[in-house]
């Protein structure tokens, strides 16, 4: 059995079009100082492992957003993540909150359907050439949701993935120059 597919005429401007905004783009980059919005004077930053604060008890936490973290500096900057003794920059922080609320419940069984987790923390962008705070946050707040029912069956772990890789995009957000 054959399919007859119907003849579309081809657009001769496609191509040409494609290429005019190919050129506006590389130009634009080019005019642009290579249109990053990072510190050109930074070129690495260390990253040690963030605390938790004293109400904070969920174990691994800290590691968790770290990791996710340096991935973002290293997806989303030039900066290159290196030990304190090679790096220019200082990224610290703390985890001061972490919260759960269910949004819905099954109204047949009263289980939650799905649950929110907020996660709260502190953090401080310091030079290490000339101890100035490049930036601070003191209630940076990030959250994700996950769905404990069946069929996904999510714990707070892999509830808790969503939040603390948001929390990680902020974080990196935070350390772009200001407009």
């Amino acid at each position: 059995m054959t399919t007859n597919k119907p003849n579309r005429p081809t657009c001769p401007a496609r191509p040409i079009r494609l290429a005019v905004m190919l050129a506006v783009a590389a130009a634009s980059l080019a005019a642009g100082g290579c249109g990053s919005m990072h510190h050109a004077d930074v070129s690495s930053v260390t990253v040690p492992i963030w605390q938790r604060g004293p109400g904070v008890y969920r174990r691994g936490l800290e590691f968790r957003l770290t990791e996710a973290i340096i991935k973002r500096i290293e997806l989303d900057t030039h900066y290159k993540v290196t030990d304190k003794s090679k790096a220019d920059t200082i990224l610290e922080g703390t985890i001061v909150r972490v919260n759960q609320g269910v949004l819905s419940f099954n109204p047949r069984e009263a289980t939650p359907r799905d649950v929110q987790i907020r996660i709260v923390v502190r953090f401080k962008w310091t030079d290490l050439r000339t101890g100035e705070v490049r930036h601070e946050e003191r209630n940076l707040r990030a959250s994700g949701v996950y769905y404990p029912e069946h069929p996904l069956n999510e714990d707070f772990s892999e509830g808790s993935a969503s939040a603390i890789n948001r929390m990680a995009q902020l974080v990196v957000e935070k350390m772009e120059k200001p407009w």
